[in-house]
């Protein structure tokens, strides 16, 4: 069943794969008609470490290691429009695409349709075999196959994350080979934990984490506390982000030559990380903005198409300025993010918000001709 209000139609809790624990996803197809008015499950894990700055993202949601479920908003007229997958943040232990705080209605009012999309974390999804990677990609081609029966065009399809997010879309450009999607937005993508001691840290994960088919849930994820707290110290730069799809050779030149990005940053992004403001500059230069920038020229220098943001808005009184997370009210429902710490119990500049979602939903439907300039700049 589907709800329609307010002119849009929305699909919760479709379920786009399913897998066994520590299995790979199997398509889930099915006859007759499911009931799509309730979100869907999170994949189990801790509280999440920004729940100070965001919130939770997770209230109201079950919890289910059968978490690959996607939702999806469309204007109820749609007929061949934009595609946009929304790729959920929490450095790969916490959060939902089901999330409340990722309504897209605003968005697709724009004229797209927008899939949120869930899937496995921690060490149900990247203690080996990227299975998490594998549920996405899983959800992608679900989009080819079924997306036009809600309106959308299967062949104009943009992939947008934020965080580990975006983390996933660059995994994704660097290793889809079916030319499941063709522009991409990168928010905050942490590409700076992407360092040279990765292999090694995620080799150390497999150590420290004995789990199997049939370990209980609460003892996985002590188990992923107790790893995460002993290797961060130990890698510096991945540390930060220890669960993450692993990578090889890269393929940025093939990629570049098919996908359009737009990639970018807030300009405080490294402050919830460290202890004082001192500090604000050099984590988000070495984390966030500097490789947003390098990945922004090493695309244009490959062939491809690339323009790169920052976002300045902050609230008035904000203990963290600019801080990581801080666009997505402008991009989402603003009403969910509202009490948000980051926000300082202020609301988001209404008018910067709709700029940012005509540009977001500009460039899924034209790509560059879209942009005002090749390097944006919101708020400030």
């Amino acid at each position: 069943m589907l709800i329609n209000t307010d002119g849009l139609v929305r699909a919760r809790g479709i379920r786009y794969a399913t897998a066994a624990r520590f299995a790979k996803p199997e398509p889930v197809a099915w006859d007759g008609v499911r009931d799509a008015t309730r979100r869907g499950p999170a994949c189990p894990q801790p509280p999440s470490a920004l729940a100070s700055v965001v919130g939770s993202s997770v209230d109201g949601l079950s919890f289910d290691e059968h978490c690959q479920v996607l939702s999806v908003t469309a204007p109820a007229d749609a007929a061949g429009l934009p595609v946009m997958v929304w790729f959920h943040g929490g450095a790969y232990v916490t959060g939902s695409g089901e999330s409340t705080k990722y309504d897209a209605s605003l968005l697709a009012s724009e004229g797209v349709v927008v899939v949120s999309v869930s899937y496995r974390l921690g060490v149900f999804g990247y203690l080996r075999d990227n299975l998490g990677l594998l549920d996405q990609l899983a959800a992608l081609r679900w989009v080819r196959d079924t997306i036009a029966e809600f309106g959308g065009d299967p062949a104009n399809v943009t992939a947008f994350g934020q965080s580990a997010g975006a983390d996933s879309v660059y995994a994704l450009m660097l290793t889809d080979t079916e030319d499941l999607f063709h522009r991409a937005i990168l928010q905050s993508a942490p590409l700076g934990t992407r360092g040279p001691d990765r292999p090694a840290m995620a080799e150390a994960l497999r150590e420290l984490v004995s789990a199997d088919a049939s370990t209980p849930v609460d003892e996985v994820l002590a188990a992923q506390q107790a790893a995460i707290a002993d290797v961060g110290p130990r890698f510096s730069q991945s540390g930060g982000m220890p669960f993450a799809p692993e990578l090889g050779e890269t393929g940025l030149a093939a990629a570049a030559s098919r996908v359009e990005l737009l990639v970018g940053h807030t300009a405080d992004d490294g402050s919830p990380y460290v202890p004082g403001p001192e500090y604000w500059e050099m984590v988000t230069e070495l984390i966030f903005a500097g490789p947003a920038r390098q990945l922004a020229e090493d695309w244009t220098a490959a062939g491809g198409q690339a323009a790169t943001y920052n976002f300045k808005w902050r609230a008035e009184g904000a203990p963290l300025g600019a801080c990581h997370c801080m666009e997505l009210p402008f991009v989402f429902d603003p009403d969910a993010w509202l009490g948000a710490g980051m926000l300082a119990g202020q609301k988001p500049d209404p008018d910067l918000a709709r700029t940012m979602r005509g540009l977001w939903a500009g460039f899924a439907r034209n790509g560059m001709d879209a942009l005002p300039s090749r390097s944006l700049e919101f708020g400030g």
